[in-house]
């Protein structure tokens, strides 16, 4: 009987492609979106040959989107288990701000891939994706004002100052790598507290 992961591929498929998934992600990196070749990419996964690769994906394409996937799900993942254990929309927002800085600071190399991917136009940009990724904020925002914590604000604009505020500290990691990743969090967090909180009566 094959063993299956949740998705239908037996176990040992879907271990090769998270290996392969994996040194991609060294790969990039390390060398830039342009020049994570299969045959890079074949050598740090200590594949016999680029066939495998393609066994699994049908193309760069498919190996950068299962990538970008991996690191972004990551992401979520981390975020969800902050977010779980704040119990109001000022403490979600606190956490969601510390979780991003602090798995940025944690997967530096994850999290260079995915900017090399970007910088190099390996991710298309979607609007309904950018929605995605600000819609979590958005909703703790509105949440924030409709329980009277926040005070009014155009909603959007804030959550996107926000994503972007998380967001810029890989860039900003690759000019300063000694940056002090959990001060940088501190003041995002102060910043966005003093521009959400309720003006004192």
């Amino acid at each position: 009987m094959q063993v299956t992961d949740g998705g239908g591929r037996s176990v040992t498929v879907t271990a090769r492609r998270a290996q392969i998934v994996a040194a991609t992600v060294e790969v990039i990196a390390e060398f830039g979106y342009a020049k994570a070749s299969f045959a890079r990419i074949a050598a740090r996964a200590a594949l016999s040959s680029t066939r495998l690769i393609s066994y699994h994906f049908a193309g760069k394409d498919e190996l950068i989107a299962a990538v970008t996937r991996e690191v972004i799900d990551s992401i979520g993942r981390y975020a969800a288990s902050r977010l779980a254990v704040a119990d109001s929309a000022a403490g979600m927002l606190r956490a969601y701000i510390m979780a991003m800085v602090e798995f940025t600071a944690a997967h530096r190399v994850s999290m260079t891939a995915l900017m090399e991917i970007v910088l190099g136009g390996g991710l298309r940009h979607d609007a309904a994706a950018d929605r995605d990724v600000v819609g979590p904020v958005e909703a703790i925002l509105r949440r924030g004002q409709a329980d009277g914590e926040f005070r009014e604000f155009d909603v959007v604009v804030m959550a996107t100052a926000v994503q972007r505020a998380v967001e810029g500290l890989p860039f900003l990691l690759q000019a300063r790598p000694e940056l002090d990743c959990a001060a940088y969090g501190r003041e995002l967090v102060t910043l966005f507290e003093l521009g959400t909180r309720m003006s004192p009566t």
